[in-house]
């Protein structure tokens, strides 16, 4: 008999960066689902603008989760608002590319981590002991398939990701039997301002937001923890673990994977990595030379 997929009618969801790309097109997602939704993102005005599009009683609230005080702030607002939350998003993640690992500047390195690492981290930290309370809740991390292989151009980023699988993963096993799910997403490019400029690979092309928005979706009603996206990357996955190292090497080359991350047009990412660079308030007023690795 098929497994029962569970309802999420009525569920409250919290979704950190999400006021555009991914974050925003499973806010949607959910939506349609008949959940109640906050989004936070660092961008307040942005997410302000993006709730009142989405409509259905969306609410915005201004997020740093590099700061594990404002991602409780967010999480206190959006229960205080639209009640106990059951499903946590942690989406915020930025993507600079295109250097070798000793050519990245300090402050890139270390935004990154801020962000892609600690954000994760702190989001864990505040949302879990609240689902453990209540028996029931789901944690839903943004990882990537770079969180599975190590890609040139793209070491400190790949790296992030790699943490957020492992965490996952240990945080699945200290979670079982308690009621609390997780699961871990695993898309390929997606087709947002954070890929723009990236070098398609052979045979596995970008998928669209509202692709990963859909899967996370089904991974809830599923309680399923492995989120590739698209699932054929799965298969894909599988297949390299199997191959020895030069094998994986090997076949990373013919598929261009080994480009994807390191022969970007730069021209095409400019916007966004210094958006991604303007993320830290530090670096505000600064020399616009050294926000931007070279």
């Amino acid at each position: 008999m098929a497994k029962q997929h569970r309802i999420l009618t009525g569920q409250v969801a919290a979704i950190t960066g999400a006021a555009r790309g991914i974050g925003r097109a499973t806010a949607q997602a959910f939506l349609r689902e008949g959940m109640k939704v906050a989004i936070g993102d660092l961008d307040y005005a942005t997410a302000q603008k993006t709730a009142q599009e989405l409509g259905h009683g969306t609410v915005a609230f201004e997020l740093d989760v590099t700061r594990r005080a404002s991602v409780k702030a967010f999480l206190d607002g959006a229960e205080e608002q639209l009640g106990p939350i059951d499903v946590l998003v942690n989406n915020a993640g930025i993507m600079q590319v295109g250097h070798t690992l000793w050519d990245e500047d300090d402050a890139t390195t270390q935004r990154m981590i801020d962000i892609n690492v600690n954000g994760v981290m702190h989001g864990v930290k505040e949302i879990v002991p609240r689902f453990l309370a209540r028996g029931r809740g789901h944690v839903v991390n943004i990882a990537s398939t770079a969180g599975k292989g190590g890609f040139p151009g793209g070491g400190t980023y790949c790296g992030t990701k790699h943490f957020v699988v492992g965490v996952s993963e240990a945080l699945r096993a200290e979670l079982r039997d308690t009621g609390v799910e997780v699961s871990c997403v695993m898309p390929v490019v997606v087709n947002t301002e954070l890929a723009s400029g990236l070098t398609e690979t052979r045979g596995v092309k970008q998928v669209q937001p509202e692709d990963v928005a859909n899967e996370i979706v089904a991974a809830l009603k599923e309680a399923r923890f492995d989120v590739f996206v698209p699932r054929s990357v799965a298969g894909i996955t599988k297949v390299m673990n199997l191959l020895p190292r030069a094998g994986r090497e090997g076949l990373s080359r013919a598929l261009k994977a080994d480009q994807v991350l390191a022969q970007i047009d730069t021209s095409k990412r400019a916007a966004y990595e210094l958006r991604a660079s303007h993320s830290d308030p530090a670096l505000e007023g600064a020399d616009e030379a050294k926000q931007l690795t070279p």
